[in-house]
């Protein structure tokens, strides 16, 4: 236990010192230089600090509210000597954050009790904030275990969702990490963006409820068979919704709203503008960027340059502008992303 003892009186300083030594486990710090004592003591975590009261240049009381508005040092017992007239002096230090106090002259049979004292209160304080630090640990642990298992159930949502579409992994690994781009870009929190990572790949899950004929159609689809395909946003709704995992509600939010347009052509429900949720419009760019510069069994990849061009065209009227601007304003990015998921060795992986 570092002790350290602050006293402009060499002699008074010397016998604390040699009653700090005659105790277990214990280190005296002596300082004969408020100052330099106070530098010391910020700059490192003492277990008790012996201050006396009259000094020059830093007096005791000031002494501790310095040492009080330090960070982290609010909980060290400070031990303050003073003689037993100064009871407004010791009003004072208690006002500003002494433990307890020291008459003058020093007395080893007072002074060794206290310091045991103040010694026992520091142990039982670093005791409750290893304990602290331990369920913190424990409970960091626990929470990563609930969101390995929440982000298993989303992985398997996306990929039975993968299995009934033409559409490839790869796809989904690029579109979520444009949606996080594009949130990151525009400010959003990383937490956002993360969240974004984990619930876009779930923005397909209704296709699920679409029948094969249709989902696996080579071809342009009939009116009739398009407003079956329509539906999936709100059967992507209805299976993810209700969900106490806030990344499977953000997943229901993006795959009800992702094919909904800024000018309110869109479907299900042909919501306009920032009445559509933002992961909805986010997701809307990234998804439709994506689909335009891959492959599919009825079309051939778009070159990226169209792909940037119909974007662009459709800045407020397909796309909400501000997230248009956020992906294009990251191109190396994309260029990056496109790179890392290709489709074979994503369909590989």
């Amino acid at each position: 236990m570092k002790i350290v003892i602050i006293d402009d009186t060499p002699l008074n300083l010397t016998l604390m010192q040699a009653l700090v030594g005659k105790l277990a486990d214990c280190e005296p710090v002596p300082f004969i230089d408020p100052l330099a004592g106070l530098a010391w003591c910020q700059a490192n975590e003492p277990d008790l600090i012996v201050v006396d009261y009259m000094m020059p240049g830093l007096d005791g009381v000031e002494f501790i509210r310095r040492i009080r508005a330090t960070p982290e040092r609010s909980d060290v017992p400070i031990l303050m000597v003073t003689a037993d007239h100064e009871r407004q002096t010791r009003y004072d230090a208690l006002q500003s954050g002494a433990t307890d106090f020291l008459n003058k002259p020093v007395d080893r049979n007072e002074f060794q009790p206290r310091v045991h004292n103040m010694l026992a209160l520091r142990r039982a304080h670093l005791a409750t904030r290893e304990r602290a630090r331990t369920l913190e640990e424990e409970i960091a642990e626990a929470t990563a275990q609930i969101h390995d298992r929440e982000q298993e159930t989303v992985t398997r949502l996306a990929r039975a969702a993968e299995f009934r579409d033409p559409e490839t992994g790869a796809h989904i690994l690029r579109m979520a990490h444009y949606s996080a781009l594009i949130a990151r870009q525009m400010g959003l929190s990383e937490a956002y963006a993360d969240q974004m990572l984990h619930a876009a790949p779930m923005h397909d899950v209704g296709k699920l409820g679409i029948p094969d004929h249709i989902l696996m159609k080579p071809g342009r689809l009939t009116p009739d068979e398009f407003e079956q395909m329509k539906r999936h946003p709100l059967i992507g709704h209805d299976i993810l919704k209700d969900s106490t995992s806030p990344v499977i509600q953000t997943a229901a939010v993006i795959a009800l709203t992702h094919h909904e347009k800024f000018d309110g052509t869109g479907y299900p429900h042909g919501t306009a503008g920032d009445a559509i949720p933002l992961e909805g419009r986010i997701v809307a760019v990234a998804d439709v960027f994506d689909a335009l510069t891959s492959a599919r069994p009825y079309k051939p990849a778009w070159p990226v340059d169209e792909a940037t061009a119909f974007l662009r065209d459709g800045r407020g009227r397909h796309f909400d502008p501000s997230c248009v601007d956020a992906l294009l304003a990251r191109w190396d990015t994309v260029l990056d992303i496109r790179q890392r998921f290709q489709d074979q060795e994503a369909t590989a992986l």
